[in-house]
């Protein structure tokens, strides 16, 4: 066989095996909060809020067939003074009286218990329903010292539909986290963003050779409705 023929071989592999089973399924929607889509805040991805259509039709049509629909929020703390803070996001340390504030400096972004514009809660458009987990961690790995791993092997989940943002930070760590324990990943690609197109380009690149598969929004709702 060639290159290309084998590589044919294995997507279809791949496909087959990821196909979603709708009992067996959830959605993730990662970190589409305040602090980061809301404009003017200190980590605002401008691109993020261009998703937003897009997974209000995936958790809609969630809802309507009953899959999980879970959101992660990323959230720092003072009493955890952990390397996501000091020094790789100055923008999520606590702001000081007179001091600048915005990107590169000490900002309250996404602290727990800040309101506004860099709040850590998930923004309106999108707001978790009553009974909806909402998963608040301190790392890019949502799976990570949370309960996220045992809120889905309860449920019997295996297959895991996952959007939001940023492709190559929170999203790639819990999209490599999950493939690393056996779920099996659909990444949809018009429900995922980043602040730089050449870096997603290269996050879909990444993951599609080893730990996902690639779907549309409207791929992903059709193969949902797949009895």
């Amino acid at each position: 066989m060639s290159m290309e023929q084998i590589l044919k071989a294995r997507q279809e592999r791949i496909d087959t095996l990821h196909e979603i089973q709708r009992e067996r399924a959830a959605l993730l929607v990662i970190d589409m909060q305040r602090g980061f889509l809301e404009p003017g805040a200190a980590l605002e991805v401008p691109p993020g809020r261009e998703l937003i259509p897009c997974i209000k039709r995936l958790i809609d049509c969630c809802r309507e067939i009953s899959v999980p629909v879970i959101f992660t929020e990323f959230v720092y703390s003072s009493a955890l003074p952990c390397l996501r803070g000091d020094p790789f996001g100055p923008e999520h340390l606590p702001s000081e009286a007179g001091k600048p504030t915005g990107f590169g400096y000490p900002s309250d972004n996404c602290l727990v218990g800040e309101e506004g514009m860099n709040s850590p809660d998930t923004i309106s458009e999108l707001a978790p329903a009553r009974d909806e987990l909402v998963v608040r961690a301190h790392a890019y790995d949502k799976f990570y010292d949370t309960n996220l791993d045992y809120a889905l092997r309860s449920r019997d989940i295996r297959y895991l539909i996952i959007t939001g943002i940023m492709a190559d930070i929170c999203v790639n760590c819990t999209l490599l986290s999950a493939s690393t324990r056996e779920y099996r990943v659909t990444a949809v690609t018009d429900a995922i963003a980043t602040l730089w197109p050449n870096i997603l380009e290269a996050c879909f690149d990444i993951w599609k050779r080893k730990f996902a598969r690639l779907r549309t929004t409207e791929e992903v709702i059709t193969e949902l409705g797949k009895e």
